[in-house]
């Protein structure tokens, strides 16, 4: 999906014009995925520009630089205010759907494998973007396919740090089953039961209950796929946090993705059978219209979620 413009980016404390956020050929991320970074959605709603569970996306930046022995120079009260400011400035607020973009990176100073003498640079966009996986995925649901790829092992690449070099694995998966015709992949972990998606958590339902994979064979820990967690416990759906089998997929009631980009996306198909009614179920549609209500700030239970602008 196309970038779409806007006026300014933060970079390390100022805004800058957009076609000025620039970084040398030399930086040593650009070399060795050493950066770490976040997606975070904004939402249009009655109140004005709200940016979902904000604090909860800072926070977790914070987390994965901790993981990979960076030293953020940017407090997160810091990075949280440096987000609305660069909202603000872009004059966000007719656009139903934003996406936004920090990113923690060593910048321009040495060569090799040792980022810890290079400097610590963050920026921050923010621009309109829709829904990730099409808006068509969201209503009737998406074809799916098991990577040939398998999820990195945890201990080969932290999975709850959010890393550049960690997404090389998704870019593989997500291109490999783009080419077979399919919406999205699926990993398989170390362990041989499901993972995740290339940028998404997973759900399944089976016999009335909501079941996604812990949060150690997972892969990261999603701030969405908690939301919904969340809402499930108190809509009084039973919730497990347990393995599941490759073929336990095929055989669920309901399959969705959670996650920034994606939301919730209803999965009909996994390696071509049809899941459930091969139509988003009842738990998927309440849960979904449920999650789109709260990150707009209809439903007060769920207020402290949005962070307005």
């Amino acid at each position: 999906m196309p970038i779409q413009e806007t006026e300014t980016i933060w970079m390390d404390g100022e805004l800058v014009p957009w076609k000025d956020a620039n970084v040398h050929v030399l930086t040593h991320t650009l070399h060795y995925g050493t950066g770490i970074f976040e997606g975070i959605r904004g939402y249009k709603t009655k109140s004005g520009t709200s940016i979902f569970r904000l604090t909860d996306h800072m926070r977790r930046l914070h987390r994965s630089a901790k993981v990979v022995m960076m030293d953020l120079p940017y407090s997160v009260e810091q990075l949280v205010e440096a987000t609305k400011e660069t909202v603000r400035s872009n004059n966000l607020g007719e656009y139903p759907l934003l996406y936004i973009r920090p990113l923690a990176y060593y910048g321009y100073q040495e060569m090799g494998l040792n980022p810890l003498t290079s400097p610590v640079r963050v920026s921050i966009a923010a621009f309109p973007w829709g829904t990730y996986l099409g808006e068509e995925g969201v209503a009737s649901g998406i074809r799916v396919k098991t990577s040939s790829w398998q999820r990195i092992d945890m201990n080969a690449l932290p999975p709850q740090a959010k890393t550049s070099a960690g997404y090389l694995n998704s870019v593989l998966a997500k291109m490999e089953v783009l080419k077979a015709g399919y919406d999205e992949a699926l990993f398989i972990n170390p362990q041989g039961t499901v993972a995740e998606g290339p940028g998404e958590n997973f759900f399944i339902v089976r016999d009335g209950v909501l079941i996604t994979p812990s949060k150690v064979t997972a892969g990261l820990e999603g701030i969405t796929r908690e939301s919904v967690m969340t809402i499930a416990h108190d809509l009084g759906y039973e919730v497990r946090e347990e393995a599941i089998a490759r073929a336990d997929a095929y055989l669920a009631d309901e399959a969705f993705f959670t996650g920034t980009a994606a939301e919730l996306t209803p999965i009909r198909e996994i390696d071509d059978r049809v899941v459930g009614t091969g139509e988003p179920g009842a738990m998927t549609k309440k849960l979904q219209e449920t999650f789109f209500a709260a990150a707009r700030a209809e439903i007060e239970t769920y207020r402290e979620w949005c962070e307005f602008v």
